[in-house]
């Protein structure tokens, strides 16, 4: 019996930001956010760090000033342009939500009616992050009106762990706000479709775009199949939207003919020595 459709549109924000100017980059996300709504969008996602960019030479320093709270003004502007557009939002940003003073590198999960549904903390800190951020422990599962979502974040994209940790709960489409930069696109190009071949899922790469003071992030935001194929990708290195349509009624299919997940050995793995 053949699948029921579950399309889904998702618009895939390659963003530019201005260095530390919070209110501009703000701003502009929400145009963009109204915009992806009225072209149909299920999903909008913004990158790594989107309303501070993402140069820690300069963002680190000043982290305590850029960080806010969940109830701050950048998640709530985001609340009310999902409410206007009628779309999901994940948004990269800087958040003091645990402990007084401790800032994450974190991700929000809107809903279609403004509400938050959710936040997820990036697990593992790349380079001058740990300085600055506290990592994640946490891997939650979002439930959508189109099925489930999993987040992670640009160094989390290395980890095979992470979205294997996602997709055994359930998740059918992997989305990775990112700020990854030039020197390392050929990663960039192994990482995602083998998290997404690995794990029978869709997953969405979606990089900045900018030079920000001697660190330049090319974008090149794409989009993966089940099988590990590119399906859509933004090779002009601008700033710019990908607008796609997938169906995750089809996983199923993917997963009877990749079944990486029924037939793991979770039994042999447990064997493993950690260091």
């Amino acid at each position: 019996m053949a699948e029921e459709e579950k399309m889904v549109r998702l618009a895939l924000v390659q963003f530019e930001s201005e260095l530390c100017n919070v209110e501009a980059n703000v701003a502009h996300a929400c145009d963009m956010i109204r915009k992806a709504g009225e072209n149909g969008a299920d999903m909008v996602v913004l990158p790594e760090l989107f309303s501070t960019g993402y140069q820690l030479d300069v963002v680190g320093p000043r982290i305590a000033e850029l960080v806010e709270p969940v109830d701050g003004p950048t998640v709530r502007a985001l609340q009310e342009a999902a409410a206007d557009a009628g779309s999901y939002v994940v948004a990269g940003l800087a958040l003091e939500h645990e402990l007084a003073g401790v800032a994450y590198n974190s991700a929000v999960v809107i809903d279609r009616a403004g509400e938050l549904v959710g936040i997820y903390d990036k697990q593992h800190l790349w380079a001058l992050e740990r300085f600055y951020f506290r990592s994640g422990s946490d891997t939650p599962v979002f439930d959508t009106d189109f099925g489930r979502v999993g987040v992670l974040i640009c160094y989390d994209l290395g980890y095979p762990e992470v979205s294997r940790m996602l997709a055994l709960q359930g998740a059918e489409l992997l989305v990775c706000p990112s700020a990854w930069c030039a020197a390392d696109m050929d990663v960039w190009h192994i990482n995602a479709p083998a998290r997404a071949l690995e794990n029978t899922v869709y997953l969405a790469a979606v990089n900045r775009y900018g030079f920000e003071e001697g660190l330049e992030m090319p974008g090149h935001t794409l989009l993966c199949n089940p099988r590990g194929v590119i399906m859509g990708e933004i090779e002009e290195e601008e700033e710019d939207v990908l607008l796609i349509d997938i169906d995750l009624g089809n996983i199923p299919q993917y997963r009877e003919r990749s079944p990486y997940l029924r037939d793991r050995r979770p039994d042999l793995y447990d064997q493993v020595l950690l260091p």
